[in-house]
């Protein structure tokens, strides 16, 4: 059945509505659920699973959304040249669950756990499992985006318009409310607790659920198969491109004035692209807030009271302020700034976007010197941090060479900072014998790696003699292992301590971020009664700073977003149609230049990072502005009348020509039909893509 025959062909409706759609509908938000609920936790699964550092972290994530921008190339070219939007949906959307579930394997511990100690023996294997599951997410997301939207726009007839509109609206709704609900959702799965053997931060059910979801977006698609209209592909315009330039380069002009319509559309596109060229640093700012403004929220505090809010919770800013600004731009800011008179054209609205994008991140720097004054000094990578615990109850004296001395107090902690290499030479107690002890590091740490030791000096008397016990972390003496480390996610911990039938019980309220060690006497369980007197001291102060301190920033780059990438879209729209792949390498770029920067730049405090990349968008904005000055703006409607008045092809003799082609033959009502259909088409995926701008 030809193309013509399957627009024909009569659909169940609901409502005024295909049927068909509501499968669409309900793809989509599970779709876009999975994507965004992985995407949000991502980053940290690098950071504290796989315990790369931030620099590392940052730029395998920004080169997996850059896979996701640079594949809806490959999705389109897929289905238009040759499986058609539907398959393409279906056979891209299975690789899709299958990253999914992929990645979501590759979060649990347990599975190279043998020694139970909450930590993957093998790291060698969750890293490249997961990196495959990216792999195949980037591939099938990235596939799927520019397929989905168009298809849901064939299905409806040309009596539909009103209903079409409609069904891009709820289409946006469920982008956004599958994102909002997702960024809401994951970050609180991620915070439980799981474990066969050890009770860890549960990532497999902050991916497991996107995993499912995928599942579930693919089953309900393909349930729908038997009501969809689904049109055979078109052509790729790719190649329709490089057969029109080698239609100018070769053939005889009149083969060529039958391309002229294309010439002109291509020229349109090139214009367009050329403004193009500084754009990606906008994103390069943009999409950070999945990435270093992240883990700039783990090192503050989520405590706003009434809720505990995840670090990263704080994405979902973006899609609220995004679903407020939008209409308040629309209908009162920009109108009123209309009223005033003032020319603020697309090109301009774009430039002001990029400049504020750039002062989101001069607020991020300066949050991020609020942040750095609360932090402890850690060590470099060439040092160690040495922990030394006195539990005696005497002041110790402790000296570490060549020329380092500690004088502890009965159960009180101090830290020192070595290089790999140490010894530590005399640990006494002050009115008893001196004892002696060197502790020799004898192996380098590997370069840019960090210890940080835990040295415990107790004291036994057994008859006439001192027995000196040394304990590193994780204890190497288990029979006398003297500390444990605990990770704690909630604000308040009860804690219960054993001995036999006799038990004692206490609370302890920490902070996010912060670092204890509890001292426990050996005399808790002296007498019948439970006598605990614990010293609690704080190793690392909890986050002072307040993640509430985030929101100007996120203002600030989603005013950004709203004037930079809906405007720009629209700009781009009415310039040249059929510029979206252009659009989302762009968006592709501005990661490939994160990740350069993280692995490359190095720069010693994040705050200067921040501010470098603030001053690089205000230069390329400059340039952007520069470049928008000279740009003379077109109509490309009234370009393409002045092409057909050149071929003869007046709007009233078309209309005349279309009456009379509609009592011919059936061959020739088919080639009007098609002809129809294709302008049809091009209305509703344009329609479905200014729908679709705030997904970018």
């Amino acid at each position: 059945m030809d193309e013509t025959k399957k627009k024909k062909k009569k659909t169940a409706e609901c409502c005024g509505y295909p049927i068909s759609i509501f499968f669409i509908v309900v793809n989509e938000f599970c779709e876009r659920f999975s994507y965004y609920g992985m995407r949000a936790v991502l980053v940290l699964y690098f950071r504290y699973f796989l315990l790369w550092d931030d620099d590392l972290a940052t730029s395998i994530y920004h080169a997996f959304v850059a896979l996701c921008y640079l594949t809806p190339i490959l999705g389109a070219i897929i289905a238009d040249s040759w499986l058609g939007k539907f398959k393409t949906i279906i056979y891209l959307s299975i690789v899709y669950a299958i990253g999914q579930v992929t990645m979501a394997v590759s979060t649990i511990h347990d599975i190279t756990d043998a020694n139970r100690d909450g930590t993957p023996d093998n790291f060698t294997f969750h890293i490249a499992l997961s990196m495959l599951g990216l792999v195949l997410i980037a591939l099938g997301t990235g596939g799927i985006k520019p397929c989905v939207a168009a298809f849901g726009g064939d299905q409806f007839q040309e009596h539909q318009s009103r209903q079409l509109n409609t069904f891009f609206s709820v289409f946006y709704l469920c982008i956004n409310a599958g994102s909002l609900l997702s960024t809401l959702i994951t970050p609180v799965l991620r915070a439980q607790e799981y474990g066969i053997h050890t009770q860890q931060q549960c990532y497999p059910l902050a991916f497991g659920v996107p995993a499912a979801l995928m599942v579930v977006s693919l089953v309900v698609f393909i349930s729908g198969s038997g009501m969809y209209i689904k049109t055979d592909p078109e052509g790729n315009i790719m190649w329709s491109v490089c057969k029109c330039i080698g239609v100018h380069t070769h053939t005889h002009s009149s083969v060529l004035s039958l391309q002229k319509l294309l010439i002109a559309q291509i020229k349109m596109v090139l214009k367009v692209l050329f403004l193009y060229i500084p754009l990606p640093m906008f994103w390069t700012l943009f999409d950070q807030k999945g990435s270093r403004w992240t883990l700039q929220a783990t090192t503050m505090s989520g405590d706003f009271g009434a809720f505990i809010l995840q670090p990263d919770q704080m994405q979902t800013v973006n899609p609220i302020l995004i679903l407020t600004l939008v209409p308040i731009m629309d209908r009162l800011i920009f109108p009123l700034i209309q009223k005033c008179g003032l020319n603020f054209s697309p090109l301009k609205r774009m430039t002001v976007g990029m400049l504020f994008a750039a002062m989101a991140f001069v607020a991020a720097a300066l949050v991020q010197i609020e942040i750095d004054k609360t932090l402890p000094n850690f060590p470099s990578s060439s040092e160690s941090q040495l922990k030394v615990v006195n539990i005696y109850n005497k002041t110790l004296n402790v000296t570490i060479s060549p020329n380092k001395y500690l004088l502890i107090d009965s159960f009180e902690v101090q830290h020192t900072f070595k290089h790999t290499y140490f010894t530590l030479e005399k640990c006494n107690s002050e009115g008893d014998t001196d004892l002696y002890f060197f502790l020799q590091q004898e192996d380098s740490f590997p370069e840019g790696k960090k210890a940080l030791y835990y040295l415990f000096c107790s004291f036994l008397k057994v008859g006439c003699e001192y027995y000196f016990i040394l304990t590193l972390n994780p204890c190497l003496l288990e029979s006398c292992c003297l500390t444990a480390v605990l990770l704690v996610s909630h604000l308040r911990r009860d804690f219960v301590l054993r001995h036999g039938e006799q038990w004692c019980e206490f609370s302890q309220k920490f902070g996010f971020g912060a670092s204890y060690t509890f001292l426990i006497p050996s005399t808790v369980f002296s007498t019948d009664v439970c006598t605990l007197s614990k010293t609690e001291v704080e190793d690392m102060k909890p986050n002072s700073v307040h993640m509430a301190l985030q929101i100007p920033q996120y203002f600030l780059i989603t005013t950004g977003e709203v004037m930079f990438s809906v405007t720009g879209l629209q700009f781009s729209y009415s310039q040249a149609p059929k510029k979206q792949a252009g659009w989302l390498c762009t968006n592709a770029v501005g990661n490939i230049i994160v990740l350069i920067v993280a692995e490359l730049g190095k720069l010693p405090k994040q705050w200067a990072e921040y501010v470098l990349f603030a001053s690089l968008l205000v230069a390329v904005s400059i340039i952007f502005s520069i470049m928008a000055y000279f740009y003379t703006y077109i109509d490309p409607a009234e370009i393409e009348a002045q092409i057909r008045k050149e071929q003869g092809l007046e709007p009233e003799e078309k209309e005349k020509e279309t009456l009379e082609m509609e009592e011919k033959d059936e061959g020739q009502k088919n080639d009007q039909e098609v002809k129809k259909n294709q302008d049809i088409r091009f209305v509703k995926i344009r329609l479905c893509w200014n729908m679709l701008i705030y997904t970018l």
